[in-house]
């Protein structure tokens, strides 16, 4: 039995003719994404009136999208597209849920591979072949009250997270404002390899998990020192999100997506703006790259419907799709025609959307934990960083071992052992 649509979802379904052929779509977040499809269906329905769009219920996160896949996998109810982090994508492609998008692309006349930037195509290539469409990518940046740090007698952003730290105490020392929240136990333990890789450190490397070195002990003390240096408090991201909007937080760390949120949420007469993302001892050295891309998991075998799903996904990760990511959210267009020709002037009204094409140097694997413990290891990693900040575990030392094994345990052993 298909899932009932959410309000939001149902607003995005408008009729069409009686021999449309109709495709079901899932995505995540519906907070960040439902105002951009909103603005793609508009465009896209008046394009392709023969095909109806049919959103089911959102995926609360990433986990769950692909948890809620694969069980769907099982009861023959899949979607006809799902879109998908990037770190979850090998899991469909390995159990054969997830189409190639070969065939479809070979019979496209004006399709350019190259009209992707290159670093977001190879997220979603897998033997040669490529599986999605990057629709949203991301890297993680840092959103500032200049206000509050004015306030606190700070002028200038720090490029470290030492510097950060003393921003936190000037801040608690100063204002009556929340220094911080820094989204710790954002999806696919995705700061924890931002912490790795600004190090020059993947989270995975020949099989094993990449973290018994001191990069791996130098994440573990820098999330500790920003967790007690700046006194953060423990609370959902969507209420640090909330509360950064209305003025009451100084710093806040999450992903470029929630620029869109805070520019249409913000509330009070403050300045808002976004730097790149900290180093620890200097420049990070590259990022992973977040987000999610549009996999086509129809088990359909109407030539019809595959057709409609596949011009689906080729219409939101194109020019015009990829633009309306940019201007209702805060991720990377994956398109170069929506950065080079439709946005053109787009980041120069506003630049806190272009801090993350800024960091489009940067961007690396966003690592999926191989072999059937994948998820398990996600949550196993999320529970050893949120003992920082509760206060239980004190020697990261101790901690970076434990975390070490466990997660070994879980991994496959390498092919080669």
């Amino acid at each position: 039995m298909k899932r009932l649509l959410s309000t939001a979802a149902l607003a995005l379904c408008i009729s069409a003719p009686a021999q449309a052929t109709e495709i079901d779509v899932a995505y995540a977040y519906s907070s960040l994404f439902d105002p951009t499809f909103e603005e793609i269906m508009e465009a896209f329905n008046e394009e392709h009136p023969d095909i109806t769009v049919n959103f089911r219920t959102t995926y609360e996160a990433y986990e769950d999208g692909t948890n809620t896949v694969l069980r769907e996998a099982v009861s023959g109810d899949l979607p006809d597209v799902t879109l998908q982090g990037l770190n979850r994508q090998a899991i469909l492609v390995d159990r054969g849920i997830a189409r190639s998008l070969e065939p479809f692309i070979e019979e496209e006349s004006d399709f350019q591979k190259d009209g992707y930037h290159e670093a977001m195509l190879d997220l979603s290539t897998f033997d040669g072949e490529v599986y999605g469409l990057p629709f949203a990518v991301s890297t993680p940046i840092g959103y500032y009250n200049m206000d509050i740090l004015k306030e606190a007698g700070v002028e200038e952003i720090p490029e470290t997270w030492d510097g950060i730290v003393e921003v936190c105490q000037k801040i608690n020392a100063n204002t009556d404002h929340e220094a911080i929240f820094w989204y710790w136990n954002i999806t696919g333990n995705w700061f924890l390899q931002s912490l790795l890789w600004s190090q020059g450190e993947p989270t995975i490397e020949d099989g094993r998990f990449n973290f018994d070195n001191e990069a791996g002990l130098k994440s573990l003390e820098t999330m500790k020192s920003i967790f007690d240096g700046c006194e953060m408090k423990n609370y959902s991201n969507a209420d640090a999100r909330k509360s950064f909007s209305s003025g009451q937080i100084g710093m806040y760390f999450t992903s470029t997506s929630s620029v869109g949120f805070v520019d249409s949420n913000k509330t009070g007469d403050w300045t808002f703006r976004t730097a790149p993302f900290q180093g620890i001892d200097g420049p990070p050295e590259a990022l992973p790259a977040g987000g999610n891309a549009a996999m086509l998991v129809s088990d359909s075998e109407d030539p019809e419907v595959l057709q409609a799903a596949w011009t689906f996904v080729k219409f939101i990760t194109s020019g015009q799709g990829a633009a309306a990511v940019a201007r209702t959210t805060g991720y990377i267009p994956p398109n170069k025609a929506a950065n080079e020709e439709i946005l053109v002037d787009f980041y120069e009204e506003n630049p806190n959307k272009e801090t993350a094409v800024k960091q489009l140097p940067l961007l690396s694997e966003w690592f999926a934990y191989p072999g059937d413990n994948g998820l398990a290891i996600t949550q196993t990693i999320e529970d050893r960083m949120e003992s920082i900040l509760v206060g239980d575990a004190e020697d990261m030392k101790a901690l970076q071992q434990q975390m070490v094994d466990e997660v070994n345990e879980l991994l496959p052993e390498p092919e080669d052992s």
